[in-house]
């Protein structure tokens, strides 16, 4: 028998197949899937993730259910007379100085009785709205300009280069911190200036952590267009007279899926943090239920309240970690060399 003949004969990838069973090949994307399902730190990881997901996307039902808003409530208060130096009251019902309260799992806020727990939840809300859409507006931003930059030969890729380097110089902070009493004085005055700053307030916090992040995905984008595009199936595109929108978008960003999906998992978690940063110094929302912001509301009430502070903060911890453990395995699975 010839070697074609028993190439034929033989499929691919086994040499005792049964008979009447095909072997299908597999893509880059479906072996890397098959390694993250194999990954125990990944699976957990994920699945905490989505808990969390869903706990913020289903707060108003789960408030609901449990009888529970972000609102204040009829709940008697007492003054804590070992701190009078505080003006706030802590409840006479639930932490932190009775037991567990059924109706309120973690508790009330102090002086205002809103529940901390659909306060949570709410906030979990606010930030991955803020977090997720930022991610996935610079995501694209990066991703087009590092395919023109890349892809491109002379002033196009100068310009756009020139660009990138000119905001990575701009600090983050600086922007936001300007723009914050440019957003209260302009929407926070007026009838039903509450609802109009709110509204303001999360849509330009999206808008500027969309604007400050897009530039080290457009980097990444650009030094691995700068290699595929002196491959075969590139020239040999240009040769057959392929449009340059066609051999972006169609030949060049299915391979480049892997470095996408790896630096929009690890960019996730750092724009969590970010808003909860934010909102924490008073310069991101103030008007809607946010993580940073219960933190901050909660800071003076660590020794006497720790539930009230520890809440938010444990919630952001874990949520970044797993993100961030599952970006870690992501990049394992799609570039096994660089495999813990």
């Amino acid at each position: 028998m010839s070697v074609t003949e028993l190439a034929e004969a033989t499929p691919v990838g086994s040499a005792e197949a049964p008979e009447g069973q095909k072997l299908a090949g597999r893509s880059p994307t479906q072996i890397a899937l098959a390694r993250l399902r194999k990954d125990k730190v990944a699976v957990v990881c994920s699945a905490i993730v989505v808990l969390l997901v869903l706990g913020a996307v289903l707060a108003p039902v789960i408030s609901k259910i449990l009888h529970i808003f972000p609102t204040t409530a009829t709940i008697p208060y007492q003054p804590y007379n070992m701190l009078s130096f505080y003006a706030d009251q802590l409840p006479i019902h639930g932490p932190p100085n009775h037991g567990f309260w059924a109706a309120h799992p973690l508790g009330i806020a102090p002086g205002t009785a809103v529940d901390n727990l659909s306060a949570l939840l709410y906030g979990l809300r606010t930030d991955l709205l803020i977090a997720t859409t930022a991610t996935v507006v610079s995501t694209v931003i990066g991703v087009v300009l590092g395919l023109m930059a890349g892809f491109s030969r002379g002033w196009l890729d100068r310009i756009i280069m020139f660009v990138t380097d000119l905001f990575l110089s701009f600090p983050f902070l600086l922007g936001a911190l300007a723009m914050a009493p440019i957003l209260t004085e302009r929407f926070g005055q007026g009838a039903n200036s509450s609802g109009r700053l709110a509204h303001a307030q999360l849509i330009a916090l999206m808008l500027i952590l969309s604007f400050f992040y897009w530039m080290p995905l457009t980097r990444l984008i650009r030094g691995q267009v700068l290699s595929l595009r002196e491959r075969e199936f590139v020239q040999a595109a240009l040769v057959m007279g392929v449009p340059t929108r066609r051999i972006l978008f169609k030949e060049l960003l299915p391979n480049l899926v892997a470095p996408i999906v790896v630096a929009t998992s690890l960019t996730l978690p750092g724009l969590i943090t970010a808003e909860a940063g934010l909102s924490y110094l008073g310069i991101g929302v103030t008007e809607t239920p946010s993580l940073g912001q219960i933190i901050f509301l909660a800071q003076n009430y660590w020794q006497t309240y720790p539930l009230y502070l520890w809440a938010p903060v444990l919630t952001i911890c874990v949520l970044v970690v797993t993100l961030n453990l599952v970006g870690d395995s992501i990049r394992d699975a799609f570039d096994p060399r660089t495999r813990r």
